[in-house]
Order: C-alpha cells, then sequence, then structure tokens
C-alpha cells in the first residue's frame, strides 16, 4: 500500500505530508540508515523527496515484516548494506509510524514488541486510522450500542467497550474486530483482524421461512455448531422458500452473499458426531435456487443441487459491490426450492454469511 500523495492521516485530521516527510527523512539520515545514498550511487540522480521516502519507507517495511515473522528482536532487524553500525533500534518514533503504515494490523502488534519506539508507534491514531473501515464511526456506534445494552443486562464487565469519546483508533479497531450483535441479537458483524474487512452474519431466526411455525415441517434446534447456538431444520416439505433482507451502511468493496447449510441433523452419539443420513430426501432431484438483490439495481442468480451430506457447506449466492461508504444499502437474497412434485427433508438452515469477496472462509464453498 502506497503511502498517500500530498497529505497525512493524522487521528481526524488531514495535515501537509511534506512536514512529516522532511522530519522523517532528516531522521533517518541522521541514525545512519544509507539507503538513499546507495539509490544515488546505482544511477537514480534525479529522484524526488517522495520517491525516496517511498522507498526507505518499503525497505523498513520489509525488514520489519521479515523480523515479525522470524520473531527477531530490534537488535538482529539491520540492513544487509549500507546500514552501518545503527539498529532500527534507534529509530525515532515519528520515522517509525510510516513505515507501519505498510504493515497489516496483526504485523504492526508483533513490530510492537520490539522496543519503546515501536511500541509508541503502534498505538499512534495515524497509524490505525488507514487501517480502519471508512464508515467506522458509523459501526462504533453500534458497537457502543450493543455494549450499552449488555451492560445494562449485566451480561459484560464494560471491558473493550467502543462507547467512550476518548478511546483510541487503535481500541476502536480492537473492539470492532469483536462481533457485534444488532437486531435484537438475530445479526452479527465483525471486522477481520488481518485486513479491516467487515464481515456479517444473519440468524435463520432474522429469516423468514415458509411453515417455520408449523411443527410437522420445521423445528429450532440447540447446538454449539452454530455461532447463534440455534439452526432451523426442516423435517419434510413440498415448498421451500426462505427470504431475508437487511438495510446496511457497507464500506465500499465487493462483497460475497452465502448461504450456510448442512444435509442431515447433526448431534453426538456416545460422545461422536454423527447425522442421520436416511432423513435426508429429495434434493439430487432439481436444484435449489438463490438469488440476491441490492437497492441500486444489482442482482444476481445461482443454481445448486445441495449436497454433502454430513457437513456444514457455504452456498455462494452471489456478489455485489458498494460504491459509497456513506449510503444505506437494502440487500434481498433467498433460497427456494418450490418444485411440488416431490417432498423434501433432512436440511439445517443456519445462518446467511456476508463477507468481503476476496477473504476464504474455512468452510467448504460451492460455487
Amino acid at each position: 500500500m502506497a503511502l498517500p500523495r500530498g497529505v497525512a492521516r493524522t487521528g481526524d485530521m488531514d495535515i501537509p505530508a511534506r512536514e512529516l516527510e522532511n522530519h522523517d527523512l532528516i531522521a533517518c539520515k541522521k541514525k545512519g540508515f544509507k539507503k538513499i545514498s546507495n539509490l544515488k550511487k546505482n544511477g537514480f540522480k534525479k529522484i524526488s523527496t517522495n520517491m525516496l521516502e517511498q522507498s526507505v519507507v518499503e525497505s523498513l517495511g520489509n525488514q520489519l515484516r521479515l523480523g515479525a515473522q522470524m520473531g527477531a528482536g530490534a537488535s538482529s532487524l539491520e540492513g544487509s548494506e549500507g546500514w552501518g553500525q545503527t539498529s532500527l533500534g534507534d529509530m525515532p518514533e515519528s520515522c517509525v509510524a510510516p513505515v507501519l503504515l505498510y504493515l497489516d494490523p496483526p504485523e504492526i502488534c508483533l513490530v510492537a514488541r520490539l522496543n519503546r519506539a515501536f511500541r509508541g508507534a503502534a498505538s499512534a491514531d495515524c497509524v490505525w486510522a488507514t487501517k480502519l473501515p471508512a464508515n467506522y464511526r458509523y459501526l462504533a456506534a453500534l458497537a457502543a450500542a450493543a455494549d450499552d445494552d449488555s451492560s445494562s443486562d449485566g451480561s459484560v464487565e464494560g471491558n473493550g467497550r467502543c462507547s467512550s469519546s476518548v478511546a483510541t483508533k487503535k481500541e476502536k479497531y480492537a473492539r470492532l474486530c469483536r462481533p457485534t450483535p444488532f437486531d435484537r441479537g438475530t445479526k452479527e458483524f465483525w471486522i477481520q483482524k488481518s485486513k479491516g474487512g467487515l464481515c456479517m452474519s444473519i440468524s435463520s431466526k432474522a429469516l423468514a421461512i415458509t411453515g417455520i411455525d408449523d411443527r410437522r415441517y420445521w423445528s429450532h434446534l440447540t447446538t454449539d455448531e452454530s455461532r447463534f447456538h440455534s439452526v432451523a431444520y426442516l423435517q419434510q416439505i413440498w415448498w421451500l422458500e426462505v427470504a431475508g433482507e437487511i438495510d446496511f451502511c457497507f464500506p465500499a468493496g465487493s462483497y460475497s452473499l452465502l448461504f450456510r447449510l448442512h444435509l442431515g441433523r447433526p448431534h453426538k452419539r456416545m460422545g461422536r458426531r454423527v447425522y442421520d443420513s436416511e432423513l435426508i430426501y429429495g434434493w439430487d432431484i432439481k436444484p435449489t435456487r438463490f438469488q440476491l438483490s441490492t437497492s441500486d439495481g444489482q442482482h444476481t442468480t445461482s443454481d445448486y443441487h445441495l449436497d454433502g451430506p454430513g457437513h456444514w457447506i457455504l452456498y455462494h449466492v452471489g456478489d455485489f459491490v458498494i460504491s459509497s461508504s456513506d449510503e444505506l444499502t437494502k440487500l434481498k437474497f433467498s433460497m427456494m426450492q418450490i418444485d411440488c412434485t416431490h417432498t423434501k427433508g433432512g436440511l439445517c438452515v443456519d445462518s446467511v454469511f456476508i463477507y468481503p469477496k476476496d477473504h476464504q472462509p474455512e468452510e467448504c464453498i460451492r460455487k
């Protein structure tokens, strides 16, 4: 990730990047970092201050990333050529912060262990402001409301709360990495620890399921295999229709929507996980149709024969793109198998997941 040209983010303020460049480059040169002179000796006679800074920062970022992965101390993180006798431990905090912009959050937390300067820079708002989602204030407000509700119920002690107006951006990032329930606990969102991308899960209890109140067809099962500890189980039915919708301010980007399903009723027998395969039928005759649409006109349809009995499988419905982080987007999604020439049964509906498009969940995905 390249540094922004001409402007640097510090807290909630935009300041000229030139002030940071001059100070940091001078500090780096005084501390014995010769990378710039090496570039000039190798034929780069005409090179701008921005290019010099970016070269230094990228080089240091690579050194830090390698050191963090190897668990090296500050004294061992010296360049292979031209670094003299000075180690990264001698860098001023103001020179460290621009380097950390090139690292992912877990790497920032690792290099924070090197010394006091790195620890201070790793907590700076200007570093974590670049890692937070663009609409983090909206997400933080939802997290604060959830924390307040939990606190009033006496279910949490208040650690890691997001409601304080003086919380640092690092603390806000850490809080948003924890799941935040909303809509009476039937939905959750969180951000990825590694990249800060928004993820969401929508419980089966938040979905409109045809016949859900008729015990001849559906029942709710308590299970620890769901993040909501409950799934909807279909005994048998002629007409399957499951639908849901949500209004939310998603950070700009591309997302995938998936249904998490399981063929067979999972349970424990003699301490082992098993499922009832004889109660699974009707899913191999006709495909199940999945649909997704957005309020700005995006639409996608996918057809799958449900398979993989005994395993939780994520069925990829489709992708959608969010262009603005500040606008509510309505999503509508559904799955249906309405061929009434045969019955079907033995299906668990857990939830609907929304992930950044480039994120690969651990569970098996059907595409």
